[in-house]
């Protein structure tokens, strides 16, 4: 079975990539864009920046320290490989399959006969293997090279990217398995390839691999540098950590192996340690957006409640990481609160960092841009992960592939299969078909607006010749949701909605989500946003722009009247808006409260998705509001 995840067991399972097909809407028409622009584009940024011809300097024995690139720069190559496998089997493309051989044969050529493949280590006057395992990133590249051929041999095959793969994952066996070096990777990643690739092919030697490289971690095995063990999640074992800390995209990349594990292992304490880590973690460390990682400095998780908007730094990486997570939970557990999160970050992170045409991208993701930023040159390499426009690639730039692997997969996560029917997760334009234990078929075609309309109707596509159970999603935010069956109408609380009978084709079962705008408000304990309020459509959070607005200062000072509350419109929502002029002042600061020294008026605000902020140009934004009114009206 294709499919990105595929556990051996748990209390959901992933369908694969070809029972799933997005058919239109939202997610379809960024695959397309994906598949036509964004591939291309990465692959080629890497040629142009001598990225791909690391690899010919190996095999050609004219590499040396000149290398370009940060150590990592092979990771991306895999990462693109990875989502050219995902693209191949969607369509059949023969433009990815020619591009999957090509790459492949320039790595093959690189690697050296123990199976160690990287361009920054141990050939010619380059540093020796594994000698800064701090920062070198090498078992971190190999387990991206890993996954991709994950997706390869789940999708076509073995081939000479599997095999490349099976040869590098023998060589960190050897190097690094019980009897070797007792070493791991700053940067969490083999885990996850190991642990894949051995449930792909059956090696229970890599899924063992896996667990030993998790064991290791948290007990001072690195170095320590400036910012601390956290930083790599090495200060404190996984099993006894009760909240995400450190670098993020490090702690969900281990978290998410982690529950590969604990899955393949029936390592229940393992599998809880990380339910414990993402509740807090959600629960107290996680933007409104789904972004995660609150601190510039180390791409970070801040403590309980440290959630700046404006310092938001909630690298498009790290959306990815926790959907990856989250994913895997749901499998797991078969949690409801998993699916949720995972809907909030995509429409809301992933969706938010490519342009409209696939070539630009966001890599942070902050919730307010006091300021427009300066036009990124297409033509250039931006130095900066943030800067207030997207850019078409950066000096580091791991976030264009991660989006490319991700939405070229994505029709993975939108629905499972148990022993007693199907659940769809996420709501978008599709078909579905899957065979259920007992021969039982399950076929079904979706149809909705979503997210811009929260009417999701599913129509079965296949007779069953025994009862199977139909299972919905009903968002966490969708209070007064209504589902209709057999022209029969009843309200659906927040969670799931389970129908169960022989279905016929063309039944329809409508589901109505209501996505009307509506005002968020933060837990007073997040001290950045006290007296703030946010808007929300369905799953897309808003934003206000200075593109509406007399200037970008105008967001500085604009309040919201959440007692007139919201009018919906046809590509965004309206709140009632102050916008107040403020005194000049040689000292921020009084002994008085401050006071507006004249009204320009109030106005009808137009509240846009986050998702499509900056896309008229370079503007200032922001998704915390200042509220006239601290607390919704009646309390």
């Amino acid at each position: 079975m294709s499919s990105p995840v595929l556990p051996s067991h748990g209390r959901l399972r992933p369908l694969g990539l070809p029972q799933v097909r997005l058919t239109g809407g939202f997610w379809h028409e960024r695959q397309v864009v994906n598949a036509s622009a964004t591939l291309a584009h990465c692959e080629s940024w890497m040629e142009r920046l001598g990225w791909l011809a690391n690899f010919d300097r190996v095999a050609d024995g004219t590499t040396g320290p000149d290398r370009p690139g940060w150590p990592f720069s092979d990771s991306e190559v895999y990462k693109l490989l990875e989502a050219l496998a995902w693209e191949a089997a969607r369509t059949g493309d023969p433009e990815a399959e020619a591009a999957i051989k090509r790459l492949t044969a320039r790595v093959a050529r690189a690697q050296d006969p123990d199976g160690y493949v990287n361009t920054c280590f141990g050939h010619g006057d380059q540093t020796p293997r594994y000698s800064d395992l701090e920062g070198g990133h090498e078992l971190y590249n190999t387990g991206h090279l890993l996954q991709a051929a994950v997706a390869r041999l789940r999708t076509h095959g073995e081939d000479d990217l599997v095999r490349l793969a099976r040869r590098a994952a023998d060589h960190v066996c050897r190097v690094f398995g019980p009897d070797g070096r007792a070493g791991i990777c700053g940067h969490p990643q083999i885990e996850l390839g190991l642990a894949e690739l051995g449930r792909a092919l059956g090696e229970e030697r890599y899924i063992e691999q896996a667990r030993l490289f998790l064991d290791r971690r948290g007990h001072g095995t690195l170095r320590d540098i400036p910012l601390g063990r956290a930083y790599f999640q090495d200060d404190l074992p996984i099993r006894e950590a009760d909240v995400w800390r450190g670098h993020a995209v490090r702690a969900l990349y281990l978290s998410a192996a982690a529950v590969d594990v604990a899955v393949e292992l029936g390592d229940d304490e393992l599998l809880h340690a990380v339910e414990r880590q993402w509740e807090r973690s959600v629960a107290r460390r996680t933007y409104i957006t789904g972004g995660m990682g609150s601190r510039h400095q180390d791409e970070g998780f801040g403590e309980d409640w440290e959630l700046p908007p404006d310092r938001a730094y909630c690298e498009t990486c790290a959306g990815v990481a926790s959907i990856m997570v989250s994913w895997r939970l749901l499998l797991a557990t078969g949690e409801v609160r998993y699916a949720d999160l995972i809907e909030r970050t995509l429409y809301n992170v992933v969706a938010a960092s490519p342009s409209p045409d696939g070539r630009a991208f966001f890599y942070a993701n902050p919730l307010h841009q006091r300021t427009p930023g300066k036009p990124a040159d297409p033509e250039e390499v931006s130095p900066r992960a943030e800067g207030g426009t997207r850019a078409a690639w950066f000096d580091v730039s791991c976030c264009p592939t991660n989006v490319a692997r991700t939405l070229a997969g994505l029709h993975g996560y939108l629905a499972t299969s148990d022993d007693d029917g199907l659940q769809l997760h996420q709501y978008a334009p599709c078909s579905i078909s899957a065979e259920l234990p007992g021969g039982r078929r399950a076929g079904l075609r979706v149809e909705t607006g979503y997210p811009r309309t929260g009417t999701v109707r599913v129509r079965i596509t296949a007779d069953a010749d025994a009862p199977w159970t139909l299972t919905l999603r009903v968002p966490a935010w969708a209070s007064g949701a209504t589902l209709t069956d057999e022209g029969r109408t009843r309200e659906v609380a927040p969670g799931v909605a389970e129908l169960r009978r022989a279905f016929r084709a063309d039944d329809l079962i409508t589901l109505d989500l209501p996505v009307e705008p509506r005002f968020t408000w933060p837990d007073p304990r997040i001290d950045a946003v006290r007296g703030c309020v946010a808007v929300e459509r369905g799953p897309e959070v808003l934003c206000a722009e200075s593109h509406d607005l007399p200037g970008p200062a105008a967001l500085d000072a604009l309040v919201i009247d959440t007692r007139a509350g919201l009018k919906a419109g046809d590509d965004a929502a309206f709140a009632r808006a102050l916008l107040p002029s403020h005194p000049g002042s040689a000292w921020p600061y009084s002994t008085r409260p401050a006071a507006p020294e004249s009204d320009a008026g109030w106005i009808d605000l137009p509240l846009r998705p986050y998702h499509s902020w900056a896309q008229r140009g370079p503007a200032g934004m922001r998704v915390w509001l200042p509220a006239a009114t601290p607390t919704p009206e009646g309390e």
